[in-house]
């Protein structure tokens, strides 16, 4: 090959060569240009465009008591943000924010060129646009290909969004230092104001924070502060959103920051604050991490001075007597009325995350004894307060044998006498009497399943047992006529658009009749006033119930104390014992000191809010009255009487008591023994309407109690003579 050959040899493969690298470049160039413009879409994820904002908790008087977040923001609209904060950060932070299109191609460069004469960075060329793509996106991503991934999603939003939306984003998401986000926390907290009222001075106090919030924080270094605010003026100012008098005014002025006021602490309110979170979850599937980033406003139904002097009382070491430290407690109050939970405390020293005891089961005991066996018996109408029934110890099918907890039996009893007393014979004879079926179908009514079949159901000795809460709900169907509600610790709740999202629909049940609820209230009010529950001083209307359950290592100790009970306006339930329990640990003092802890509750409770001092008898229903004494009738007199269809009767007359509910049997002596003729209720008087004028005949009255079906004794015997032709 001749040298020239060679040579033009030579130049065709360069050439090629350099067309070939011009192809690779151009390719590659092509391919950035497509990534960086067109894949803005596979590297974000549309859901973070959803701000994270915090929920609020409110009281009823719309007062903020609680809130859930992971980062403390208060999204606002573009149109409630100053335009002094919009004009501030574009000027300090992105000067040519309204004139590129994601990414600063002039600004990067100055950047970068300051940078390599500084041999460090020393300024950001990000935009706007870039750090809200950083901050919505890739707030957690520390790889190699972030700033790439930056420009794509920032182009991509510059496509997709308008610049005022960009801005919106940037401002809401921002850190501000002290653990606030977005322009709406800050400006309540250094200034204690709305973002639409910040001054000139103000916003470019906020401003001034971007570049490194803790750094410049007012609160931090307000020396520092103010040379940046005064910084971010000046830059205002050149850039000609403020006149030269303008911002000479606002540089003239003090940092103006408020105090930050001190998150009032409310100790007292976790416990209750806790069962909202957990009410959220099961009744509207919103779960701690929806709470904690989807900015609702939650409004529920705690009364904070009933909850406050709740916490308090608990944490009285008086009422809670145990063998060993740690005996922890529970206490839970609805409202009567609308079954609202007004109070909750589920630990004596409750810290949020702790164990909820108002929602953990434990054995009933005793207080199972009004729900499962004498509010159902009272609603079958075969029995009634004075019912008499058995007080005997007694061995049923399964070799299940029932004692008194004081080995004390009266042979017979009534009713009222028997839950006064906290029989445990008597119920669970009662319980066999009236069928499991029909107990637990009562039960059910008020929501409690249970799969428990056999006649411990009496005493409380249950599988799995009864949360406080369920207690209460159960009892609160006698104080409201027989009828169930279903709790609620949650009014409503509002989304972040101030919709109504949620609002409270509580499901209620008819259980039993308005009779049986006014026969189990008075009767629940003898407990109080003569039974188990007189521990403790409450001088208001109260009707209740206590329990205790066995300790399973300790003879003669016990391992649950409760009292449930009610007023006409409240219905509360205390629990104490121990989270474990050993040989070590058990109650001393019974159920004496959960009943005298809610009344002391109860009694601090009459001191702000009304309480009544008598419950209000239900229209449709008859009081019982107290135990029906049998009167000794030793007047009873008889004589002729004339006038009616007969021509001849006999009145015959005695002395009733004033106990209307009696009855009195009328009866006449024959050649065949006694025969009864009549009776009448509640008066002193009969008329013999056959009498036989030529004969003498004695004649005598019966006291009898419709309610136990108890005869009293013979009255005297009085004769009608004969006319003895």
């Amino acid at each position: 090959m001749k040298r020239s050959e060679h040579k033009q040899h030579l130049r065709m493969r360069r050439k090629t060569f350099y067309l070939f690298g011009a192809g690779v470049i151009l390719a590659g160039l092509t391919a950035v240009y497509i990534l960086l413009f067109f894949g803005g879409r596979l590297v974000i994820d549309k859901d973070d465009l959803t701000l994270k904002a915090a929920s609020t908790v409110e009281n009823q008087d719309g007062e903020m008591i609680a809130q859930f977040y992971e980062e403390n923001r208060k999204p606002v609209k573009f149109d409630e943000i100053s335009e002094h904060v919009k004009n501030a950060f574009v000027s300090i932070e992105d000067a040519r924010f309204y004139s590129h299109h994601g990414i600063d191609l002039r600004a990067t460069a100055r950047a970068l060129y300051r940078d390599i004469l500084a041999m460090s960075k020393v300024e950001g060329g990000s935009t706007i646009t870039q750090q809200t793509a950083k901050n919505l996106f890739f707030k957690n991503d520390k790889t190699f290909t972030r700033k790439a991934k930056e420009a794509m999603a920032a182009i991509y939003l510059e496509k997709h969004y308008t610049k005022n939306q960009i801005l919106e984003y940037y401002l809401n998401e921002i850190y501000f230092a002290h653990g606030l986000y977005g322009i709406e926390s800050a400006a309540n907290y250094y200034f204690n104001k709305s973002a639409s009222d910040l001054t000139l001075s103000e916003s470019a106090m906020l401003a001034a924070l971007s570049k490194a919030p803790n750094t410049y924080s007012p609160n931090n270094n307000p020396d520092l502060a103010k040379e940046r605010r005064n910084l971010v003026l000046d830059e205002m100012e050149e850039q000609g959103y403020i006149t030269k008098e303008e911002k000479d005014a606002a540089q003239a002025e003090d940092l103006g920051v408020t105090e930050p006021e001190e998150e009032q602490e409310r100790p007292w309110i976790e416990s209750y604050i806790d069962l909202v979170a957990e009410e959220a979850q099961e009744k509207y599937d919103l779960s701690l991490e929806d709470l904690r980033t989807g900015g609702y406003r939650i409004v529920v139904n705690v009364d904070e001075d009933i909850q406050r002097t709740a916490y308090e009382t608990m944490k009285d070491d008086t009422y809670f007597d145990g063998s060993t430290e740690g005996v922890e407690g529970a206490f839970v109050m609805l409202d009567q009325n609308s079954g609202k939970i007004v109070a909750a405390v589920g630990a004596r020293d409750f810290k949020y995350g702790d164990m909820n005891r108002v929602t953990v089961p434990r054995q009933p005991g005793s207080v199972m004894k009004p729900l499962a066996v004498y509010g159902p018996a009272l609603d079958t109408g075969d029995y009634n307060a004075y019912s008499e029934l058995p007080d005997e110890k007694e061995t049923y099918e399964g070799d299940y044998t029932v004692s008194n907890y004081d080995d004390q039996y009266e042979g017979d009893i009534t009713m009222y006498e028997a839950l006064q007393e906290s029989k445990n014979t008597t119920a669970v004879w009662l319980l066999d009497q009236i069928g499991i079926n029909t107990s637990k179908s009562y039960l059910e009514k008020m929501h409690i399943d249970l799969p428990d079949k056999g006649l411990s159901i009496a005493l409380g000795g249950l599988e799995k047992g009864l949360t406080p809460l369920q207690i209460a709900e159960g009892f609160r169907t006698f104080a409201h006529e027989g009828q169930w509600v279903e709790s609620q610790s949650i009014n409503v709740i509002y989304d972040r658009n101030g919709e109504a999202a949620f609002e409270a629909d509580p499901q209620t049940e008819d259980v039993f009749s308005e009779q049986t609820a006014w026969d189990m209230t008075r009767m629940l009010q003898g407990v109080i006033t003569g039974g188990t529950g007189t521990a403790g001083t409450y001088y208001g209307a109260l009707a209740g119930k206590t329990g205790t359950t066995q300790h399973p290592l300790v003879d003669g100790a016990d391992k649950d104390a409760w009292f449930a009970g009610y007023t006409p306006e409240y219905v509360a339930v205390s629990w104490m014992g121990y989270d474990n329990s050993t040989k070590e640990n058990y109650l001393e003092s019974g159920s004496s000191m959960p009943t005298a802890l809610t009344k002391s509750i109860l009694r601090q409770v009459s001191q702000y809010r009304t309480m009544s001092s008598s419950f209000e008898k239900p229209e449709n229903a008859e009081d019982i009255g107290g135990p029906v004494e049998l009167p000794t009738i030793t007047d009873a007199s008889i004589s002729y009487g004339f006038g009616g269809l007969r021509l001849v009767n006999a009145d015959l007359t005695w002395t009733a008591s004033d106990d209307k509910r009696i009855v009195y049997h009328i009866y006449k002596e024959t050649d065949d023994g006694a025969e009864k003729i009549g009776e009448v209720q509640g008066k002193g008087s009969f008329t013999v309407d056959k009498v036989n004028p030529l004969k003498d005949t004695s004649y005598y009255v019966v006291p009898f109690n419709p309610l136990t079906d108890e005869s009293g004794a013979e009255s005297n015997h009085t004769v009608l003579s004969g006319f003895g032709f």
